[in-house]
């Protein structure tokens, strides 16, 4: 883990790249205490040894199927009428089998993929490993703050460029989106949770390859009510907060892949884009440590 130093940071943006309907903004400050953050996602590695000692089934087990983008699948499985989709999101299939193990179906491994993000987690999934680790989800308001890695109102890790310098920093789409993706950055679906360099805070991917949980339920309308001083999201809701876009974001239709931009899920959602990473309050933190509200976890 990384230590975060906390303190006042401007949160949001008014940027006319922003998304009004995903509350983005305003603009507005948030004073912190200092924390500790997971440097990378949490990968298929840990999220195995945490199953190993504790016999965790997620949700997506339970359920028995979950979502996988459907240029990862086969012509023959996309096109069979059985097949489920999202409606306005075709390119999302419901595939039987799909979990943690076997991210895009039965038929698929991680076994050459244990330095990747572990993906096919919902939120609930995400509250019982930091459980089991001693940890917790971070508040959107310290995800962000250490997405930014001390740069003030920049929509980069590093700065204001996407390429910096002509160079990939992060593993998004490239191409057209959804029918061509040119991989120009090594990557067709997750990259290894080191990939890339880490932001000055040492943290690496905060934007780009998954999103990733947060602590907090999602209401568009928050920013404008926020607290100033360790915020923690509205006290109910029916959608959890993912920050940092995925490696499905392009800018045709989702530039989400910036330290300032959000989104939300249900909690029982899980994806072959969507993960998590934890943090830890400091022990000589004076203050009250935060909790895991209405974490409804399925042991």
């Amino acid at each position: 883990m990384r230590p975060i130093p906390g303190g006042e940071f401007i949160m949001g943006t008014n940027a006319p790249y922003s998304f009004s309907a995903d509350g983005e903004g305003p603009a507005h400050t948030v004073r912190l205490r200092p924390f500790l953050m997971d440097a990378t996602c949490v990968t298929n590695e840990q999220f195995n040894a945490f199953v190993n000692a504790s016999g965790y089934k997620t949700e997506a087990e339970r359920f028995g199927w979950s979502f996988v983008f459907s240029g990862h699948l086969p012509p023959s499985e996309i096109a069979k009428p059985s097949r489920p989709k999202v409606a306005g999101s075709e390119w999302w299939c419901r595939v039987d089998g799909a979990t943690w193990r076997h991210p895009e179906g039965p038929k698929t491994t991680i076994k050459q993929r244990w330095d990747h993000p572990a993906v096919q987690i919902s939120w609930r999934d995400a509250v019982a490993y930091a459980e089991w680790a001693g940890k917790r989800l971070p508040t959107e308001a310290e995800w962000e703050f250490a997405a930014r890695g001390g740069l003030t109102q920049k929509p980069f890790p590093w700065g204001d460029e996407l390429e910096p310098a002509g160079k990939h920093a992060m593993n998004v789409w490239q191409g057209t989106f959804p029918s061509r993706n040119t991989r120009a950055d090594g990557h067709d679906a997750t990259a290894p949770a080191k990939s890339y360099k880490a932001n000055h805070y040492g943290l690496y991917q905060m934007t780009g390859n998954v999103w990733e949980w947060c602590l907090d339920w999602f209401e568009a309308r928050y920013y404008a009510a926020s607290p100033v001083e360790n915020p923690q999201g509205p006290n109910t809701g029916t959608r959890r907060v993912m920050r940092g876009g995925s490696f499905l974001c392009h800018a045709s239709y989702c530039n989400r892949y910036r330290t300032d931009a959000r989104s939300s899920n249900t909690p029982e959602s899980s994806t072959t884009n969507l993960g998590f990473r934890c943090v830890r309050d400091f022990p000589s933190d004076s203050g009250a440590p935060l909790t895991t509200p209405s974490a409804g976890v399925a042991k």
